[in-house]
């Protein structure tokens, strides 16, 4: 029997809204940016192993979430889930670290905005642009669910549409088809192998594999939409099933372009591989056009982790862990007290941005790096809990919608996957201090949640023995 939870917030997402907002906070800077740097530190081969493996960590832990998210599609998900089968320090402790995640991107996510403009405006200042857009993307989260559905189907099909041209061109430049700088022949594959296959060594592809999930990361936005999709019984499954094909699509086909295109050793973070090729491709204006897509690519990102953010603030307050005030809504169906906050996080993230090494800024992004991570462990170990329960109270398999296949292999080996991705932080020492910061931020969240827990009980026992002195 399926279980439901009534919600003031309104199921007005569709199914294209749906698989266009899994691919919104995916498709980011991570891509369109850093990408060359990950080439240049695994090699073309270690890169798309990389790739491959992160892909496939991704959707073990969407087939837990799926199964999880259609059986009980309520907003904020996965730290319902959390609280009811692991426990509720753990959801409160997930719902804490998801939120942090997307509240401090959010402030290098405006920065970034900014910076694109100046460039186009040079006389103009970064801060100013960074105002406007946070202004736009409160806005697009403000108006309606409605509303910011439709504006991240926009942004996401614009960054759809610019990599699928990406990898139609550069494809039809690897083969010889069309004519490139630099090359008198057709390219092929040769840079694949040119320097052996790991010419970092083959610890480069576990180091590449943390940044890789992280890339992966807000494909999870799936189960956040849940408790405000028209049909999730329906919509989520067909989200989930193409997320793999959609991840390697446009991730390891953009990267096996870039790899066949751009020596390893050339390639870096001083300029966008995608503008790179394009130029050498010939096509006009090729930097002033990714510029643009760059651009939407990182509003995309603001929308949806807005978005995230504050209905993880909403879901807290759902489940009576954070003040009633973050869980009522307006007449729009929008939680706006949560939605402030939620800003106002992202504006001091930005505001902290200008001091980067400042200690407290720098523990928050090394944690952020980690907590997506930790999330999706917290998925896959939900899932494995919720079917052995569902099953115990006497409910049958068949009764489920959506099942994860293969239980409970599935949830076990996500679980591993992820785990062994925050053990490898030890190996690269330029990430090993997230792991420092992570551990005392958790710990932090399970002693503030069990102190809460303890004045409330202590509360009402006094209350208890107040009313038997009274009588």
């Amino acid at each position: 029997m399926e279980e439901t939870t009534e919600s003031p917030l309104q199921r007005k997402m569709t199914s294209r809204h749906l698989l266009m907002i899994s691919l919104g906070g995916v498709i980011g800077t991570g891509l369109f940016l850093s990408s060359g740097y990950t080439i240049h530190q695994a090699g073309p081969v270690g890169t798309i192993i990389a790739y491959l493996i992160g892909a496939v960590i991704v959707y073990l832990v969407m087939l837990c979430l799926g199964e999880l998210a259609v059986a009980m599609p309520v907003t904020g998900s996965f730290h319902t889930y959390a609280t009811k089968y692991i426990g509720p320090g753990t959801g409160f402790t997930v719902a804490w670290l998801y939120w942090l995640t997307w509240t401090v991107a959010l402030g290098s996510e405006f920065t970034a905005a900014g910076l694109i403009m100046k460039n186009w405006f040079p006389h103009t200042s970064v801060w100013l642009w960074s105002a406007f857009f946070i202004v736009l993307i409160f806005c697009l989260n403000a108006f309606s669910v409605r509303f910011f559905a439709e504006s991240e189907f926009l942004f996401s099909s614009i960054k759809v549409i610019a990599i699928i041209l990406f990898i139609i061109f550069g494809g039809l430049a690897v083969f010889g088809i069309i004519p490139i700088e630099g090359y008198s022949h057709a390219p092929l594959f040769r840079n694949f192998v040119k320097d052996g296959i790991f010419p970092n060594g083959i610890h480069s592809v576990f180091i590449t594999m943390l940044a890789v999930n992280f890339a992966f990361s807000g494909t999870e936005l799936i189960g956040v939409t849940s408790g405000e999709t028209k049909n999730p019984g329906k919509d989520i499954p067909k989200a989930i099933h193409t997320t793999l094909i959609r991840l390697i699509l446009f991730f390891i086909g953009s990267m096996a372009v870039m790899a066949a295109l751009i020596p390893w050793k050339e390639a870096g973070v001083t300029q966008s591989p995608f503008v790179h090729i394009f130029h050498q491709i010939g096509i006009p204006y090729a930097g002033t056009i990714m510029n643009f897509v760059i651009l939407i690519a990182i509003l995309s990102c603001a929308n949806s982790g807005l978005y995230a953010a504050t209905r993880m603030l909403w879901s807290l307050s759902n489940e009576n862990m954070i003040s009633k005030a973050f869980g009522k809504v307006n007449r729009l169906g929008i939680p706006m007290a949560a939605l402030i906050l939620s800003t106002l996080g992202g504006v001091l993230s930005l505001i902290s941005s200008v001091i980067p090494a400042q200690t407290v800024y720098i523990m928050l992004v090394s944690v952020s790096g980690l907590a997506v991570v930790i999330v999706w462990m917290a998925i896959a170990a939900s899932q494995l809990m919720f079917r052995r329960s569902y099953l115990k109270d006497g409910h049958e398999l068949k009764d489920l919608k959506f099942k994860t296949p293969l239980f409970p292999v599935v949830p076990i080996a996500a679980f591993i996957l992820c785990f062994l991705s925050c053990i490898f932080v030890v190996v690269d020492p330029a990430q090993k201090a997230a792991l420092f910061y992570t551990v005392p931020f958790v710990a932090a969240c399970y002693a503030v949640f069990y102190a809460k827990e303890w004045a409330r009980r202590r509360k009402a026992t006094a209350a208890k023995n107040s009313e038997r002195v009274g009588v």
